[in-house]
């Protein structure tokens, strides 16, 4: 039996979830704009477990969000995650958190490109096909009126994150289609874990860093 417990802080939405044996049990989350995250993780996390019953010392892994997002953000759900690790002596799993985000699109034909807000005009980018197969690597970029013009040549292109509405403002291409206000959640989480947990691909506790993928900017 495998019982992981899923923990996303890489941007303003703070969000926990667990799940079993392939089902998610609970997720819990609220989209705080000051990252408030280090006063509601552990209380998050505390109450999720006590809504299903569930004792610390149950859990089988601890999964993270690995990155890219916001530097304090993932510092300090890495820092949660890697203390439960290490305490209860179970593996940690890390979660692209791109990927995580590009799952909260579902279709059968179309590129899918989640961007997260690394300020100004440059975002966070990965672009994956319908499948979740990645199809160009993790880049912080600069946004442009030609930007991912070659994907909206050729077929429909999703556009998922909280980066879409820089994006948005530029590009007014008829092969573009925007999903507002979403961010990356636990719940798409759990089952990216459950697959790793399986196969046996966890993560050195002592040795594991977030892909901040930039230097430090502060939140403020």
């Amino acid at each position: 039996m495998s019982l992981i417990l899923c923990i996303e802080t890489s941007t303003t939405n703070c969000s926990i979830s667990i799940g079993k044996e392939g089902q998610l049990l609970a997720l819990k989350e609220i989209n705080s704009k000051n990252f408030s995250h280090s006063e509601q993780l552990h209380t998050f996390i505390k109450e999720l477990l006590n809504s299903e019953d569930i004792s610390i010392k149950e859990l089988s892994a601890v999964s993270i969000s690995k990155g890219p997002g916001s530097y304090t953000g993932l510092r300090i759900g890495v820092s949660a995650a890697k203390g439960l690790a290490y305490a209860l002596d179970i593996p940690l799993i890390s979660a692209s958190t791109l990927l995580c985000l590009a799952k909260q699109i579902d279709v059968d034909k179309a590129v899918i490109i989640p961007m997260i807000d690394a300020r100004r005009m440059e975002v966070y980018s990965e672009i994956f096909n319908a499948s979740f197969e990645s199809k160009r690597g993790i880049k912080a970029e600069i946004l442009e009126e030609t930007s991912f013009h070659d994907e909206l040549e050729t077929r429909k292109v999703h556009f998922i994150g909280n980066g879409v509405e820089k994006f948005k403002a530029i590009c007014h291409h008829p092969n573009a289609v925007f999903h507002k206000k979403k961010l990356p959640s636990a719940k798409e989480q759990y089952l990216i874990a459950k697959r790793k947990f399986d196969n046996g691909d966890f993560e050195d506790v002592a040795y594991f860093e977030p892909y901040y993928l930039k230097d430090f900017v502060s939140n403020n």
